[in-house]
């Protein structure tokens, strides 16, 4: 987790509009309260949902592999499978893409890892 802070610290963020709100096209993150926002309308995330959507909008366009993102968010210790990355980035897509299955916002390099387009 300090990891995970350390990157937040030194990314540049995409668009801050109101001090602790990050803003790309239709998606906004109040980073003080942890909040979700698609076209105007309040997104229940998970906390790890959150923290993934956080690190890929403060740092656009930067490729993690899922081995990053899982040493980021979910920690060194975290035993599980790297496919984990996979289902959350797709229940990601499911509440913040209009058309999950073609993502404007939340990005896949191929054989390489993911990333958000901004």
């Amino acid at each position: 987790m300090a990891r995970f802070r350390a990157l937040l610290r030194r990314a540049a963020g995409i668009q801050r509009s109101q001090g602790a709100i990050l803003t790309a096209g239709d998606l906004s993150l109040n980073t003080e309260e942890r909040l979700a926002i698609r076209d105007g309308k309040s997104v229940e995330l998970t906390a790890k949902e959150y923290d993934l959507i956080e690190l890929l909008m403060r740092n656009p366009r930067r490729v993690y592999s899922r081995e990053n993102l899982m040493n980021v968010v979910w920690g060194y210790a975290y035993g599980g499978d790297y496919r984990t990355v996979d289902v959350h980035i797709r229940r990601l897509r499911e509440k913040l893409e209009k058309n999950p299955a073609e993502p404007e916002h939340i990005m896949t390099k191929w054989g390489v890892g993911y990333y958000f387009k901004g």
